[in-house]
């Protein structure tokens, strides 16, 4: 019987880290679908990388599972947005297998420092050690443990006008080497409630991405179409996601009946 070799292995997050420190955009998709063939699709496809998010809707950790094994044995990065910055979720999320995580609504840089000790392992977090599956239930635990604080990636969301108020601080957080923007959430906390962009939200996007740049770190986002993919990439975001699984289903399907529609409307069949 042979015995698993850990030698030679790629680290988690390498190809996405590659395409960042070219200063290239890397691609990705926001997931909220169950479906763990949507992340197994995203990797044939060759996206970079897909957040699972478990902050709304109604996924669990054993569908975080599942995406994580439809995207094994692919370069594909699956970080997962957790439902809160405590140390349950965080921890339970990173045990299942995530290479990392986007947390929600960090408004301040004790926010980011506490949650960040949630993510790695001591000396550097307050991470307990188990024997689950990101360590292969315990036969790649030593290999695990020694990269693990190194190659997972911590990202914090600014997506308040307090984060937004305090972000060069948590930029500072030791670890943080990309951070993400919420503009819906950001725009809520300023009064345009159910705006994308309120006012004033798309200069301030374009800030935090020139303080962050200034700083070597990354800034991401979700664009919700190709037209706003290509501005942000042209912008110089690193990380853009193409949009959500259910919402470019959503947006195909309506502009085929759109279409279909209005052809209908144009046909005579007399």
């Amino acid at each position: 019987m042979s015995q698993i070799q850990s030698e030679g292995r790629t680290a988690v997050n390498e190809a996405l880290r590659q395409v960042l420190s070219r200063d290239e955009t890397a691609y990705g998709l926001w997931v909220t679908s169950e479906a763990s063939s949507v992340t197994e699709i995203a990797g044939a496809l060759g996206l970079d990388w897909v957040c699972v998010d478990m902050e709304h809707g109604y996924l669990d950790y054993r569908d975080i599972q599942g995406h994580l094994t439809a995207a094994r044995g692919t370069d594909l990065t699956v970080l997962v947005r957790p439902p809160t910055q405590d140390l349950e979720p965080i921890k339970r999320t990173l045990d299942i297998g995530a290479h990392g995580v986007i947390v929600p609504l960090i408004n301040t840089a004790e926010e980011a420092r506490a949650a960040s000790q949630h993510a790695y392992y001591p000396p550097r977090g307050r991470r307990g050690i188990g024997g689950e599956r990101s360590v292969t239930w315990g036969l790649e635990l030593d290999d695990y443990v020694r990269n693990a604080n190194k190659e997972l990636l911590f990202v914090p969301m600014i997506e308040t006008q307090s984060g937004y108020e305090n972000l060069d601080d948590i930029m500072s957080v030791g670890g943080v080497e990309a951070i993400f923007l919420g503009p819906g959430d950001l725009s809520a906390s300023r009064g345009a409630v159910g705006d994308w962009e309120g006012p004033g939200v798309a200069e301030i996007n374009l800030d935090i991405l020139k303080r962050a740049r200034g700083r070597g770190i990354h800034a991401g986002l979700v664009a919700r179409g190709t037209d706003e993919a290509m501005m942000r990439r042209d912008q110089g975001f690193g990380m853009v996601a193409l949009g959500s699984d259910i919402g470019l289903l959503i947006r195909q399907i309506r502009s085929m009946t759109n279409a279909l529609d209005r052809a209908t409307q144009h046909h005579s069949w007399f």
